[in-house]
């Protein structure tokens, strides 16, 4: 005769009790308001906003824009702008920081340069110049009038000087940045008898940022015994207004600004984390081994 267990019954009502709380489950689905574990993906377009009640604009929204390009939006409860991504493919991705003032004509704080991806857009930020003993001389041959080191932050360096030669005179701007050779990077005539204006806008060619570039600001008078005196009136660096003034790269630091940092596990399919710098590696290994058969 088969021997029976004494807690088979008390199995069985355990068991019992296990399906009848699998099958309520089942029945039930999980708040549609939380998640509780795992990676949120968005694919193939669209756009997350979070939008206030009563409210016609979303304080953040990340996802597509119009051109197909992605951004990021943060906005402030009255609607203006906090922090923007740009989206838009002419802006390149520029990271914007907006003022609260949206009567203002230009309300971004702080932003990296648009058109030079190694440098600060905004704040500008001053260059360091300095007068020396020379800012009112008699020299006929060249002497320095203003000189200074500063580390470079902005794409464009931005000076202004007004000089007064009694018989005339000229007046010349070199740069140095650190690692090459110093040269002029303009020159002009100062005529005899007034002050002649000058304004001095050049884009820091080979500079990295935080590289240090020395400027020099030297003049020489056109006659002996009659003063030249050069008064420095601004000196700062700004953002690029325009492609063209986009500094040439520093020398061995090109870049790439299209290779992307890696990935984070919500970027892909399985969750695991990848190295593009490896899948670049095995790419262009894989184009090699095709090109040599």
């Amino acid at each position: 005769m088969a021997t029976v267990r004494n807690d088979l019954l008390d199995r069985i009502r355990k068991l019992e009790t296990q399906v009848r709380e699998l099958a309520g489950r089942s029945q039930t689905r999980p708040p549609l308001d939380q998640i509780k574990s795992g990676d949120v993906r968005i694919t193939e377009g669209g756009q997350l906003a979070v939008t206030p009640p009563d409210k016609p604009f979303a304080t953040f929204t990340v996802g597509e824009w119009p051109d197909g390009a992605y951004g990021l939006v943060a906005r402030r409860m009255d609607g203006s702008y906090a922090l923007t991504v740009e989206g838009e493919d002419d802006d390149r991705g520029t990271v914007r920081i907006w003022s609260r003032d949206t009567a203002e004509r230009d309300r971004i704080l702080l932003m990296d340069d648009k058109h030079s991806p190694r440098h600060l857009g905004r704040p500008w930020l001053p260059l360091q110049l300095h007068p020396t003993a020379n800012q009112r001389t008699t020299d006929t041959a060249w002497a320095h009038a203003w000189v200074g080191i500063s580390p470079v932050h902005n794409a464009v360096a931005h000076l202004q000087l007004t000089t007064y030669a009694e018989a005339g005179g000229r007046v010349r701007v070199l740069m140095r940045v650190e690692g090459g050779e110093a040269e002029v990077i303009d020159e002009w005539e100062a005529p005899a008898g007034k002050w002649t204006a000058h304004t001095v806008e050049r884009p820091l060619h080979r500079a990295g940022f935080l590289d240090n570039v020395a400027i020099q600001v030297e003049h020489l008078s056109a006659k002996k015994r009659k003063t030249i005196e050069t008064r420095l009136l601004s000196a700062y660096s700004r953002n690029t207004i325009r492609a063209t003034e986009a500094p040439e790269a520093p020398a061995g630091r090109e870049g790439d600004t299209g290779k992307p940092d890696p990935t984070l596990p919500v970027e892909t399919d399985n969750g695991e984390h990848q190295d593009h710098e490896a899948d670049n590696d095995k790419a262009s290994a894989g184009k090699r081994d095709q090109a040599q058969h």
